[in-house]
Formats: structure tokens, C-alpha cells, sequence
């Protein structure tokens, strides 16, 4: 596709790598919150309808982030490549919104004949207000932007996650207490919640590393004998947002196997990856580099399908 405005050089086209959505209903979850905060981070305006997300390199091989409002394009691109299919994305000009530098995720891959991936030079004739440069999260610390990036790999790897909890040993109630809201203490290395993706990935591979690649959880995580204070915070405010709904996308529900749903949200320091017929798992900025498993007792239920009830879906 081709440059748009004076941000990428004139003449010169931009080589897709991969695309993500950034509607409401499903955005990557490292750029904020909810809906609002992520099209901020961006300095867009948080339209309902949304915009796509095309990353790639121009012909200098630097990174280039292009914003388009063809949303129903992105998608289509997204399912082909799902599929295994090609598909040439080429949003026409007047779809396209603006031109960011760099890329707000991690890509592994790199357009073939042009240079490696850099960060494009300043513009020279924008005084010093050139927009902000786009980089992915640093996965040596943990922080905001990581436990959500953490967050979206379990959801696009439910079943390898699910798989490395024994609930008779993360469950187990000590003394036959209930132990609905108590975690297991399986590892999330920040190292390994990063995000890579290959040219013509869709959003599931953008959301997260492969299974292969995640963190080891097995049936010896250590049993707590009472939820953390920062679980049990996390599920309260969760609940309360039934009472008083969230901004768009703070909650967000997805397809799961069978007649669950996958359900995403998040809070002030906390993130919840759930699904409505499982169990639930918590990452919280005060734990760095853990994924907290919740039981489904006798309340996880029922805020589920709450939470469900409230959350945006695609459409």
C-alpha cells in the first residue's frame, strides 16, 4: 500500500507484515485497558466502529504503523492468514487515517529485499513533532503493559494453560475450608509474555506467544489457604462492574468451544482471563510474573455470567 501524507515517504510503499483490529470488542490488550485508553496510547479518537491496524516496513526497511478505518478489510486479512490463506492487504488511500513510526508490538519476521527493521528517522521538517515512536513493552520488567500482554497469550493459548493446572493440587482446600477465589502460583516469565508474530499471523498469534514457547505451570504450583488480597480486590471490582458499567472494552467476550465464552478484563492493576464453564486465571501488577488460577467455587459462576452479559463482543 502505499505512504500516506509526509510521514512515509512519498512513492514509496509500505510492506504488510500483519494487521490487528482495534475495535471495542477486541484490541491488543498491551496498549491499554479498554477500548478509550488503547485508541489513546495511539492518539486516535475512540470511534465505535473502530480502525485496523497494518504493520509493515517501508522501502528503507523502517517500521511503520498505518491506522485505516476499513475495519471490515483488517478482518478479512486477519481470518485468511487465520486460515493459512494469502491475502493482499491494501487498504486504499483514503481509508488510511494516519502513519505512526515503529510498531506497538513484537515482530519477529521482516519484509524480504529491503533493510533490516529500524525505527524510522525524525522528520526533518516537523520541528521536533514528529508522533511519538511506537515500541513494544519491555519484557524485562513487569508492569501494566506486560501483565495485560501476559493476559492476552492465555486467552489465545486457553487449553495450553488450562492443561498445566492439577485442580486436586491448585484447588486442594486445606482442612476442607472452601477455597473458591485460592490460586495456584504458576509462573508467567515476562520473558516469555511477549508478543512475536509472522508475516500474515492474525490475532491470535498476535496475542500472544505460541503454547510451546509459554511459561511452565505444572500440578505443583504451591496452594495458598486463602486468596490473595490482591485476587480477592480484582474479583470485587469485577463484580461491581455489573452495578456500574466500565468504559468500552474493559470487558470483553469471546467464542470458546462448546456454548462457553472466552472472557477478558480488566482493572486498575489486575487483568482476568476466564472461561464462563472453567476456571479463571489473574495477573496482577503487584505479583510480577505470576498467574494466579481461581476456582469456580460458588461465585466465579455467576460473575462470569455477569461479566459476560456486560462485555462487548465481536460483531
Amino acid at each position: 500500500m502505499a505512504g500516506t501524507d509526509d510521514t512515509v515517504a512519498d512513492n514509496d510503499a509500505l510492506y504488510v507484515l500483519t494487521a490487528v483490529l482495534l475495535t471495542p470488542a477486541q484490541f491488543p490488550g498491551v496498549l491499554g485497558d479498554d477500548y478509550p485508553a488503547a485508541c489513546a496510547a495511539l492518539r486516535l479518537e475512540p470511534y465505535a466502529e473502530g480502525y485496523g491496524l497494518v504493520m509493515g516496513q517501508d522501502g528503507d526497511g523502517a517500521r511503520w504503523t498505518v491506522v485505516i478505518d476499513d475495519v471490515s478489510l483488517v478482518a478479512v486479512a486477519i481470518a485468511s492468514w487465520d486460515c493459512g490463506m494469502e491475502y493482499d492487504l491494501s487498504p486504499d488511500d483514503r481509508s488510511v487515517v494516519c502513519a505512526l513510526p515503529g510498531w506497538p508490538l513484537a515482530i519477529a519476521v521482516a519484509a524480504p529485499g529491503v533493510p533490516a527493521p529500524h525505527d524510522p528517522a525524525p522528520d526533518p521538517g516537523a520541528d521536533g513533532e514528529d508522533p511519538a515512536l511506537l515500541s513494544p513493552p519491555d519484557t524485562e520488567v513487569w508492569g501494566p503493559a506486560q501483565r495485560r500482554l501476559g493476559a492476552d497469550a492465555i486467552a489465545s493459548q486457553w487449553a495450553h494453560w488450562r492443561d498445566q493446572i492439577d485442580d486436586a493440587t491448585a484447588f486442594a482446600p486445606p482442612g476442607g475450608e472452601s477455597t473458591a477465589g485460592t490460586e495456584g502460583g504458576a509462573s508467567a516469565d515476562p520473558d516469555r509474555t511477549g508478543t512475536e508474530t509472522g508475516a500474515g499471523s492474525g490475532a491470535a498469534a498476535v496475542a500472544g506467544t505460541e503454547a510451546e514457547d509459554g511459561p511452565e505451570a505444572g500440578p505443583g504450583a504451591k496452594h495458598a489457604s486463602a486468596a490473595r488480597p490482591g485476587v480477592r480486590r480484582a474479583l470485587a471490582e469485577a463484580r461491581a462492574y455489573a452495578d456500574e458499567p466500565p468504559p468500552p472494552g474493559r470487558v470483553r467476550s469471546s467464542f470458546a468451544p462448546g456454548d462457553a465464552r472466552m472472557i477478558r478484563a480488566d482493572g486498575p492493576g489486575w487483568s482476568m482471563v476466564a472461561r464462563t464453564d472453567d476456571i479463571a486465571f489473574v495477573l496482577l501488577d503487584e505479583v510480577p510474573g505470576e498467574i494466579l488460577p481461581v476456582g469456580r467455587g460458588t461465585e466465579l459462576p455467576g460473575l462470569l455470567t455477569a461479566l459476560d452479559a456486560l462485555a462487548v463482543r465481536p460483531s
